[in-house]
């Protein structure tokens, strides 16, 4: 199956789309880590600055810088109250703008099965990991379609919309995690799979977060007729979880990773 390509550019979009989410498993990841206080840490593709808050509100830093490749992204997270404590730059996690030994603690959250080349991407983080420090990160669990936009993605599917494969989903599972940081040189290697819930207030805050205008999947649905985007709609109003008030409950698990630099 063809993977999809997928560039954030829309910061309140992605906010919807997966702010929650990134909050939600960002709490659990990063008692998970146990993460030194009064560290220098660096979150590698911020995005909209949702877990960069998250981690300064939890792990007491001493400093903190935050990137991402896309300056819209980076705009967002600026405008908000967060950046007046972390460092927002523009950066790619495969060629990293600093020195090596730079930080206590890297983290990537959501982010390795988009970077191009997973090996350099490791690679380049170790790099800027003082010996000692940890290295963590967490993906959704693509290949065992256990992620935010599952129901809306099977059930397109199963009514013939093509549906492409999300970046990195072979490896995103726990095994190839550990694998990919075993082999970029990382010790004590240990992975482990979160399960998390968020919230919806009714079925069109669940669709509207779903549907962002930079998700391939949106693209494929909108290239359909208006009846057949609408049947699909409805079978997905009738797929998701719904309580007796009209509020959606959805689940998706999260596969984590750590490792020291030696």
């Amino acid at each position: 199956m063809a993977e999809s390509s997928m560039r954030f550019t829309d910061g309140e979009a992605y906010e919807r789309f997966m702010g929650r989410w990134s909050r939600a498993v960002g709490a659990l990841f990063l008692d998970w880590v146990a993460p030194p206080v009064n560290a220098d840490w660096l979150d590698v593709g911020c995005g909209t600055g949702a877990f960069t808050e998250l981690l300064l509100d939890a792990c007491a830093p001493h400093s903190v810088i935050a990137v991402d490749p896309s300056p819209e992204q980076i705009v967002h997270a600026r405008s908000l109250p967060v950046a007046a404590k972390a460092d927002f730059r523009v950066a790619d996690a495969q060629a990293l703008p600093f020195p090596d030994r730079s930080f206590d603690v890297v983290a990537s959250a959501l982010v390795i099965n988009f970077i191009p080349d997973r090996p350099r991407g490791l690679s380049e983080m170790r790099r800027v990991a003082r010996p000692g420090g940890v290295v963590a990160g967490y993906v959704w669990d693509f290949a065992g379609r256990r992620t935010p936009n599952t129901i809306l993605g099977l059930t397109a599917r199963r009514m013939g919309v093509e549906v492409m494969q999300a970046p990195g989903t072979a490896d995103s599972t726990l095994e190839r995690l550990a694998a990919l940081f075993g082999e970029a040189g990382f010790t004590g290697v240990e992975s482990r799979a979160f399960e998390v819930t968020c919230d919806y207030v009714n079925f069109d805050d669940y669709w509207d977060a779903q549907t962002p205008s930079f998700n391939p999947l949106t693209h494929a649905l909108n290239a359909l007729s208006e009846r057949d985007r609408a049947a699909v709609k409805e079978k997905t109003r009738a797929a998701v979880p719904a309580r007796s008030d009209g509020s959606i409950s959805v689940s998706a698990t999260a596969n984590a990773v750590k490792g020291r630099v030696s």
